[in-house]
């Protein structure tokens, strides 16, 4: 199919829609500390929480597939991206762990299928240029983190409240939403099948391409989310850093994953997949461990935007690999997914139940992250060792 004007605009749609998505989670997530202490809850007891919105929002996961065959990926992004924005005040003025579990769980529920539905069709325009645009596109979506999160730092710091923050943020997501939803593809593409060369069958992808991608997504989500939001208690509760200073732990994660994703396509070219993949391994192993085990907060900072920079290329890889696995179109990202949102459920109030021990936040989040990243790279190393090998 031709790529013309049409296709461009929609480009820039899906492009502000990825940002857009990040700036929403990075508002409240720097702010999580106040946001326990104002719900009255421990630590523990917030990683129970969010572990139990996680389950509210396997929901999203099993509702994404028919909602987006009735509703189709424009109306079904736009209707849930609106509702999306709106959880962000509902969040701000929670005073109770049931109000601020309902709010989180339905937006995990809606996040799944406005997910799903972007990088639908980031991928079909993607297709259309004949260009790669993935890594990017979840640049973008890191860039909103680090928007986000600076903001987010920066009112705390100022004494903004929760609730004049989020409610100003949302009047702004909703004016992007407005662009995103004036110039996305409007017509599904609807290929769901390869067909083998020789008898032109059906070719399903394999079931252990798929627990692969699972499994994969798990880990992957592991490592994101515990450096992601647990960074500022790792600063606040382990170093007593002011508000302001410990929210500079998201920052940092979520910067180096956008200088990680902006520079990937470019670094894929020049070194190649397999070499990149090794290196994204290494440099995510490295600051992983350096974040949950060093005993400077300066140098903490440091290995969370190394950790963030190595983890960047682990999901748009993914995606990327989900969206051209044989078959019906969406089982590979439905198992990416799943494995990715399974695994999310278990990670907060694991590290959650160890910090609230005698074990520092940063040892809690490194007997997840540091096996997890291990785990990630012999997933995805090891079959192109053995692809080479035969």
């Amino acid at each position: 199919m031709a790529y013309g004007e049409r296709d461009r605009r929609a480009v820039a749609s899906v492009a502000m829609q990825f940002f857009v998505n990040g700036a929403i989670f990075a508002s409240f997530i720097p702010r999580l500390p106040e946001i326990r202490d104002r719900i009255d809850v421990s630590i523990d007891v917030l990683g129970a929480l969010m572990t139990i919105a996680g389950v509210i929002g396997l929901a999203g996961s099993a509702a994404s597939a028919p909602f987006l065959d009735r509703f189709g990926t424009r109306q079904s992004l736009i209707a849930g991206a609106a509702v999306l924005i709106l959880t962000l005040p509902a969040i701000g003025f929670a005073t109770s762990p049931l109000v601020f579990v309902l709010a989180l769980g339905l937006m995990a529920a809606l996040d799944v299928i406005v997910d799903v539905a972007m990088n639908l069709q980031g991928s079909w325009l993607s297709a259309r240029r004949h260009a790669p645009i993935m890594n990017r596109l979840h640049g973008l979506w890191s860039l909103g983190t680090v928007v986000g999160g600076l903001a987010a730092a920066q009112l705390t710091a100022a004494g903004v409240s929760l609730q004049t923050h989020l409610v100003g943020v949302s009047a702004i997501l909703m004016v992007a939403l407005a662009f995103v939803g004036s110039g996305l593809l409007r017509v599904d593409e609807h290929a769901e099948t390869s067909a083998d060369p020789q008898t032109g069958a059906k070719v399903a992808g394999t079931k252990p391409a798929l627990i692969m991608l699972a499994l994969a997504g798990g880990f992957a989500i592991a490592v994101e989310i515990t450096s992601s939001d647990w960074a500022a208690f790792r600063l606040g509760d382990d170093f007593g850093t002011s508000p302001g200073f410990a929210g500079l732990g998201f920052v940092a994660f979520t910067a180096g994953m956008t200088t990680g994703r902006f520079s990937g396509d470019a670094a894929l070219h020049r070194i190649g997949p397999n070499a990149l993949a090794k290196f994204a391994v290494l440099l995510s192993t490295i600051g992983l461990a350096g974040a949950a085990l060093l005993p400077n907060r300066y140098l903490v900072l440091g290995c969370y935007f190394l950790a963030g920079a190595g983890i960047s290329t682990f999901f748009p890889r993914l995606y990327d690999e989900a969206a051209q696995l044989p078959g019906k179109r969406g089982a590979g990202l439905a198992a990416l997914t799943a494995g990715s949102r399974i695994i999310g459920l278990l990670v907060p109030v694991a590290v959650g139940a160890m910090a609230a021990t005698s074990l520092s936040v940063g040892a809690a989040t490194g007997i997840v992250v540091i096996p997890s990243v291990v785990a990630f790279g012999a997933l995805t190393l090891w079959p192109r060792v053995a692809a080479r090998s035969a």
